[in-house]
């Protein structure tokens, strides 16, 4: 093998280390929730894509820690649950894993230590702390992956509550110069990551049953198990969907009453239909939904991303403040793009 393969080789490794559909997600995160933190299109600034990208790599390589940490914690359980990792599959040694861990959560301080952004140093700091007490098995509290609730707990503040929130603080501060007032845009951000949080972590537990109950991971699913979990999971998502139609029946915006109402039907329809065609009894099959829930099924980049509910609702929860940022961009008139009045007509 020469040098140029076998960089690639290695890139590939760390690439697999690295989860990238989990980074995919963070990068979503702060994609959406910047999004949300906009008001008019004035704050579309050098210094607003500024703090995008700090959040954006910050997040990232905190991602990474919190993926390698669990990985070098869970190296036994991988070995049934998940072999063709790289740490378990003998790909990576556990000393390369460490470096790699250690040096992602070092980057990532540093990039918050560079912003002088409290908010987003204290989300990334909340999730080291999380992520650290999900995995590790030093110290009776924690390994929270063990119990149903704490396992909860970890993916609710990681998707929906304390790093999503650091990241939209992080760029409200440099819009509004340190005045943040949450918007009920924004708590309804918050509710929809709140469920997709909380369906997330129980279903990842479906598929892993076996490997856990061998290693005394007490999970929701293996206690009442898979196919209770499995439908639990599909109707509570499927209830947020129409939670989130009926509110976006209620705006007085028409942009906002189409984009919520029409993206959650297709969302929900296509949540159903997918859910109906699983073999319950075929662990491959539930984890290929669990796949379109959360992730992609092949290479991120190379054959073909496809959408799933999660990244969906990344997009769409913003999608309305890029219609309007569209409209204003599109305006040939010469009215004034940056008119405050004619945003919140639209708003």
């Amino acid at each position: 093998m020469g040098h140029e393969e076998s960089a690639k080789h290695a890139m590939d490794i760390l690439f697999r280390f690295s989860r990238p559909y989990a980074a995919m997600a963070t990068v979503l995160s702060v994609l959406s929730t910047s999004l949300v933190a906009v008001e008019r299109l004035s704050d579309i600034s050098p210094l607003f894509y500024t703090k995008v990208l700090q959040a954006v790599f910050g997040g990232i390589f905190m991602q990474i820690y919190v993926c390698g940490f669990n990985q070098i914690c869970d190296i036994e359980i991988d070995k049934i649950n998940k072999p063709d990792l790289p740490l378990p599959a003998g790909e990576l040694t556990m000393n390369s894993a460490i470096i790699v861990t250690l040096i992602s959560a070092i980057m990532s301080f540093s990039i918050t230590w560079i912003s002088r952004s409290w908010p987003l140093f204290c989300g990334l700091f909340v999730w080291f702390l999380i992520g650290t007490a999900y995995s590790a098995n030093v110290l009776p509290l924690l390994r929270w992956k063990r119990f149903p609730y704490t396992a909860v707990l970890y993916m609710i503040n990681s998707r929906a509550l304390c790093i999503p929130l650091g990241y939209y603080m992080h760029v409200k501060n440099a819009i509004k110069g340190g005045v943040v007032v949450l918007s009920m845009r924004h708590l309804f951000s918050i509710a929809m990551l709140f469920v997709f949080s909380i369906v997330l972590i129980l279903f990842k537990d479906i598929p892993d049953i076996k490997g856990d109950e061998m290693h005394g991971i007490k999970s929701l699913a293996s206690q009442i198990g898979p196919e209770r979990m499995f439908w639990s999971c599909v109707w509570f998502l499927g209830v947020a969907y129409g939670v989130a139609i009926l509110i976006g029946a209620t705006s007085s915006s028409t942009w906002s009453k189409y984009v919520t109402i029409l993206g959650h039907l297709v969302l929900g329809l296509t949540l159903w239909i997918r859910a109906k065609s699983v073999d319950l009894k075929s662990v491959s099959s539930i984890s290929s939904m669990y796949l379109f829930l959360w992730k992609k099924y092949n290479d991120l980049f190379g054959k073909g991303l496809k959408e799933h509910l999660f990244y969906a609702e990344y997009f769409l929860l913003p999608l309305k403040k890029l219609v309007v940022i569209s409209y204003f961009l599109t305006d040939v008139f010469g009215q004034n793009p940056f008119n405050s009045n004619r945003y919140q007509k639209l708003h």
